[in-house]
Parts: structure tokens; C-alpha cells; sequence
């Protein structure tokens, strides 16, 4: 596969989730207009997208969709049937855990941890198994290499024993700085940081 950027490789998870509600649909065949109009996505930038990948489509027949499904989920890794962990099932966790499926578009939160999980547990919106976190090293699920990070404190200690479990990537949803081990990488997701860039965004417009 080509050298992708950020921006084109974010876009791809639209795709995939688009075309999986397409053949859920019955689609069996979409030309990028017709997606374009889908996703809101430019059918020129769509083209270019896809083009990065491989020859995928047809001139005047368009993409078959089901082909597409297995070339983007394979691209984007083991048909993302990832298994995730959440720790710290606080309100941001317990959003998270209630938003867990997302149609199968990017794995699944097996189970979470937290210094409370008897309580936590107990809470209508949590729907798999939460552990203490002192638990993490023996209900760590087998092959599980994300984690998402909603935790207060004690981020350094938390994501130097992921490392040790095996956990390459961290979804993280704290303040807290912490050190990345070798071989690990993270995503930082700030709500904050994502309104302020609109905001700007959207100033700049009226200029």
C-alpha cells in the first residue's frame, strides 16, 4: 500500500462503516458519486483515496461493495475484529462502554478496569465485566494490543504494565503526561483542543 497521510487514513473507517450499512442494505455495486453523496465526501477525493490502495474499481461500472469491505477491512487490520480494554469506567468510561460496538467498525471493549469495579459494574450503562485494576495482569484478554486510557491519575503506572502485557497502542482520554515505552504508540483525544480548532475554524470563515 502507498504512503497514506493522517488525514486520507482517518477518511478510510468512514468508508468501511458506510459500506457496511450499504451491504447490510442489499447494495451490491456504488459508484463514488453515488458514496460521495453517502459520506460527504468529495467523489474526487474518494477516487484519490482509493487509488492509494489499489485498483478497485471499474471506469463506468463503479466498486463492488462487498470486495471493497474485505480490501479496506484487511488494510485496516485483522477485519477489525480487535479486542480493546477500557480502564477507568468513570462518566467519560461508562459513555464510551455504552457507545461499544460501534457496528463492528473498529473492534470491541471486552472488559475494563477500575479502582471501584465492584461499583462500576453495578451501573445499567456498563454491559461487559469490569475488574479491579489490580486484576489487570491476570483478566488481561489474550492478544489484546489497545487500550483506552479515561483515568484521573497514575497514567505513567498503568501504561508501563500494558507494555509489559503486550499493549502496542493507547487510546488516551487524560490530562496527564506519561512517557511512552519503546514500541508503543498513542492517540490523544482532547475534546477541548477539537472545540477550539473549530471555533477558530469557523472565525476564520467570517473573515
Amino acid at each position: 500500500m502507498a504512503e497514506i497521510s493522517k488525514s486520507t487514513l482517518k477518511r478510510y473507517p468512514v468508508y468501511l462503516k458506510a459500506l457496511r450499512k450499504l451491504s447490510e442494505d442489499g447494495v451490491k455495486r456504488i459508484m463514488s458519486s453515488e458514496l460521495s453523496e453517502y459520506v460527504d465526501i468529495k467523489s474526487t477525493t474518494i477516487r484519490r483515496d482509493f487509488s492509494l490502495i489499489g485498483q478497485l474499481g471499474k471506469q463506468g461500472y463503479g466498486y463492488d461493495v462487498d470486495e471493497l469491505i474485505k480490501i479496506f477491512s484487511r488494510e485496516l487490520g485483522e477485519e477489525y475484529d480487535e479486542k480493546m480494554i477500557l480502564i477507568g469506567v468513570g462518566r467519560l468510561g461508562t459513555a464510551i462502554l455504552n457507545y461499544n460496538n460501534w457496528n463492528h467498525v473498529a473492534g470491541e471493549i471486552v472488559c475494563a478496569f477500575d479502582i471501584q469495579a465492584e461499583k462500576r459494574s453495578k451501573e445499567p450503562k456498563v454491559n461487559v465485566p469490569v475488574y479491579h485494576i489490580d486484576q489487570l495482569r491476570e483478566k488481561m484478554p489474550e492478544g489484546c494490543e489497545i487500550a483506552i486510557l479515561c483515568i484521573p491519575s497514575g497514567a505513567q503506572e498503568i501504561v508501563n504494565e500494558l507494555h509489559d502485557l503486550g499493549v502496542k497502542g493507547i487510546v488516551n482520554f487524560t490530562r496527564e503526561h506519561f512517557v511512552l515505552p519503546e514500541g508503543m504508540i498513542k492517540q490523544d483525544v482532547d475534546v477541548v483542543s477539537t472545540i477550539q480548532e473549530l471555533v477558530f475554524e469557523v472565525n476564520s470563515m467570517k473573515k
